[in-house]
């Protein structure tokens, strides 16, 4: 079977709070919106906001887990780059959940949670190479 992910799909209780913190934080525009859903084109994905009463019952679920047990990243192109993005997507709703920093294991990361708490790894790795489209391959 192909490895491919086609969408994620985060459910936001607030969608124009998600739009801002999406449109202005990291500057995506939407390729379809509504009251109920918005999504994102990405480079080989979709990127979906999902309003979360409406997620809970096209998936048939009574609530959602809150385990926080992932994150979602967004790698740039330099090192410098990751503090600025990071203090963007504040001035637009976010978080700071851990500052930009160096990591042990080398480049540089830091966290922002959006209005929902979903987590974003903002990260430059000087081993993985990011193309004009915005594909990153691992471990060049």
């Amino acid at each position: 079977m192909q490895q491919q992910i086609s969408v994620i799909t985060l459910a936001t209780t607030d969608m124009e709070c998600s739009r801002r913190f999406y449109a202005e934080g990291f500057g995506w525009k939407t390729v379809f919106e509504n009251e109920f859903i918005h999504f994102y084109q990405m480079n080989g994905l979709v990127l979906g906001l999902f309003r979360e009463d409406m997620m809970l019952e096209d998936s048939g679920r009574a609530a959602f887990s809150r385990s926080g047990g992932y994150a979602l990243a967004h790698n740039v192109p330099l090192a410098e780059d990751v503090a600025p993005l990071m203090e963007r997507l504040v001035a637009a709703g976010g978080r700071i959940i851990q500052p930009a920093s160096a990591p042990p294991h080398g480049g540089m990361r830091g966290y922002v949670v959006d209005p929902d708490d979903h987590a974003w790894e903002i990260a430059w790795n000087p081993a993985w190479h990011i193309d004009q489209q915005g594909h990153v391959t691992f471990g060049l």
